[in-house]
């Protein structure tokens, strides 16, 4: 990979559980009005960029965030099973003063180490990271040097982040947040290198989003101005 591919890492809009505080990782749940009304702002801030895919989980919140966002470009959505939530098993539909008070054992479990530890019939970051992360990559390999859309969730888009910048995973629920409707965007120049260049941007809740940022140039690191090996041969 010789060119900057970069990946548009959205979280789906706000359901109609947002409110509620509950857990609803794996529960299939509609956006709310206000869900599609963050959305479609976003997709108005992205509608000039041109955008060579849409991939999104399957759940219902995703999809149609990424329909939404899809539409100015008259672009199909692909499911991509990995890109799903966490699932929080015997949790799920439950609120976490609920979890807390019938579970307090498995919370502190939880709490210690989100990376390893999962309630009964669900999943740890590590199994989300395991499945999440190889769906990622190939579609960066299938979209090299262009623009795509991603469509996930919460934690997913967290691990993600913490496994491709190197963030301790464990942490994640403490260091890392993500918004409904969020705009993240990372840059790859190869599949295994990634720049984050936006996080956890909300702006476009308000009448004008901020600009999008521009490519990945020198800053931070050399490597990103600096010819590699394979394509100085490539030239």
């Amino acid at each position: 990979m010789s060119v900057i591919t970069r990946i548009f890492l959205i979280r789906h809009g706000a359901t109609v559980l947002t409110a509620e505080d509950r857990f609803a990782g794996s529960t299939d749940v509609e956006l709310s009005e206000e869900g599609r009304a963050q959305v479609r702002r976003l997709a108005e801030r992205l509608s000039l960029i041109p955008v060579d895919a849409v991939y999104a989980s399957p759940l219902g919140r995703t999809m149609e965030t990424a329909r939404i966002l899809a539409a100015p470009h008259g672009t199909e959505v692909t499911v991509r099973d990995g890109l799903k939530e966490i699932s929080h098993g015997h949790w799920e539909q439950m609120t976490r003063k609920e979890v807390e008070h019938a579970y307090p054992d498995e919370v502190t479990a939880w709490d210690r180490d989100p990376f390893t530890y999962a309630p009964p019939g669900g999943e740890s970051g590590l199994a989300v990271t395991a499945r999440a992360l190889p769906a990622l990559l190939e579609i960066v390999q299938r979209h090299e040097g262009k623009p795509v859309i991603v469509v996930s969730h919460k934690a997913t888009i967290r691990l993600l982040l913490s496994s491709l910048l190197g963030f301790d995973p464990r942490r994640y629920r403490d260091n890392l947040d993500q918004d409904p409707a969020a705009l993240n965007i990372v840059d790859f120049k190869d599949p295994v290198r990634a720049r984050l260049m936006l996080f956890n941007d909300s702006s476009h809740y308000s009448e004008s989003g901020l600009a999008i940022p521009d490519l990945a140039g020198a800053c931070l690191s050399k490597w990103w101005s600096t010819e590699t090996s394979a394509e100085k041969g490539a030239r």
